[in-house]
This record gives C-alpha cells, structure tokens and sequence, in this order.
C-alpha cells in the first residue's frame, strides 16, 4: 500500500461529508465538537455518581435506580455517537485542533 494505512484507503474511497468542507470551517466544527464532548461527559459522569448514590441506599426505590440506570446508558450511547462524529471529524481534518479546557468556576 506504499505507506498507506489500511484506514487512508478507506477514506479515499468512502469520503465523508467532512471531507468537502473548508479546512477553516471543519476546524470550527472540530473544536464546538470537542467542547460538546466534554460537557457530555461531565454531565454523563454526575448521572453515574449519582447513580452509584442511590444504588447504595436502600431506601431508594428500584424505579428511581432503573430510572437513572437507563438515564446514564441514554447518555453513553448519545455520547458514543457523538463521539463518531467527532472521530470522522478529526479524520478528514488530519489532526486533533488544541481545545483548552474551560474552567467552569
């Protein structure tokens, strides 16, 4: 394959809708990406603290720990998607955009 990777030749043959996009644009897309995943996984892990919270106290109800058990796996498979998307993203870009965190107090 000349130094391709198997990944490279898959790309040049199924192209992704981030391929045709400016590079200027798919870095801004890249970078409001990253920060969405962030917040998305802040948010899933306070879902899954809380979670390990009430699964803990028996005076909790099965229906509120199942409530929040299918809430934290609602959120993994948004996250997991969103993910993707954000994989794809970084693939056509070439390389991963720096993104400081934010502080958030």
């Amino acid at each position: 394959m000349d130094g391709e990777s198997s990944s490279e030749a898959e790309r040049r043959e199924n192209p992704s809708r981030y391929d045709y996009m400016q590079k200027s644009e798919l870095v801004a897309l890249a970078v409001s990406a990253i920060h969405e995943h962030r917040q998305l996984l802040e948010a899933d892990q306070s879902v899954y603290e809380e979670w390990l919270r009430v699964s803990e106290d028996p005076s909790i109800s099965s229906s509120v720990l199942h409530t929040l058990q299918n809430e934290y796996l609602r959120r993994q498979k948004r996250s997991e998607e969103q993910q993707e998307q954000l994989s794809d993203m970084i693939d056509a870009l070439g390389f991963v955009p720096d993104v400081p965190y934010e502080d958030h107090n």
